[in-house]
């Protein structure tokens, strides 16, 4: 009990500072992408556009967004106890192999492990899922930039008279559309998600049928934990030789590097 309620403190603890990172960057990177907006649409509207209604509304909201920064980074600088969630992570891991390590110094039998090991499954699960909406979100900014990147420059390039500022704007897009389809095509990050969002529906399913004792588990719960315990190795497996399959450099069609 106290191994398992250090491991929940600390997971509680990684949340925390996931969180705490995300409103700190996220309000930094407001700021700057707000005040980098409004720069491009004053010099591209100079004289030709009023945005004085505009910039009543947009100045105010990003100042706000960067006294928030300021704020929070100083709070961050101020925190004594400040740990990144890589050295938590690591914590949480050390916590498991003391669990698992002390488990085995009481003789614990298999059937009460593999219990163990079942109830460990929905804290896999969310990490799989965590994973896979990671790769998600950054698979689908880079499709949104290379959409939006494209369209843009498209429109850009098919003006008659296409002002200086404009080539400016047309050579960063394009810039920006290649590096995205790049690194969406090198890091392939939908196919990450796709594999641990599939290794992740895989083993809820397994899960749930041990519950509902429907097949494969309609025997005793001694075969039936065996069993699931079986499967769901099979499927981490399989999800790690996925990773590092997309984790090799491409080859070419010689078969070299």
């Amino acid at each position: 009990m106290a191994h398992k309620t250090g491991i929940l403190e600390l997971q509680e603890q990684i949340r925390t500072r996931r969180i705490q990172l995300r409103v700190l960057h996220g309000t930094g990177f407001s700021t700057l992408f707000a005040a980098l907006a409004l720069y491009i649409a004053t010099i591209s509207t100079w004289q030709l556009v009023d945005l004085a209604k505009v910039n009543r509304i947009a100045i105010p909201l990003t100042t706000v967004c960067g006294i928030a920064y300021l704020v929070l980074r100083n709070k961050e600088k101020r925190r004594t106890s400040r740990e990144s969630v890589r050295k938590l992570e690591l914590g949480l891991e050390l916590a498991e192999e003391r669990r698992l390590l002390q488990a085995s110094q009481l003789g614990i039998p298999v059937h009460q492990r593999q219990f163990s090991y079942k109830d460990s499954l929905p804290r896999e699960l969310d990490q799989l899922r965590n994973e896979a909406q990671y790769y998600r979100r950054i698979h689908n900014a880079f499709q949104a930039i290379i959409i939006i990147g494209s369209l843009g420059t498209t429109t850009a390039a098919s003006l008659a008279d296409t002002p200086s500022y404009l080539k400016w704007v047309t050579v960063g897009l394009s810039f920006a559309v290649g590096v995205s389809a790049g690194f969406t095509g090198y890091f392939k990050y939908r196919e990450r998600s796709f594999y641990l969002q599939q290794t992740a529906d895989a083993i809820e399913q397994h899960a749930k049928a041990f519950e509902l004792g429907i097949p494969p588990y309609t025997g005793e719960e001694s075969e039936n934990l065996t069993q699931l315990t079986k499967e769901v190795e099979s499927l981490r497996v399989e999800q790690r030789k996925r990773q590092q399959q997309l984790d090799q450099p491409h080859e070419g069609r010689d078969g070299t590097v």
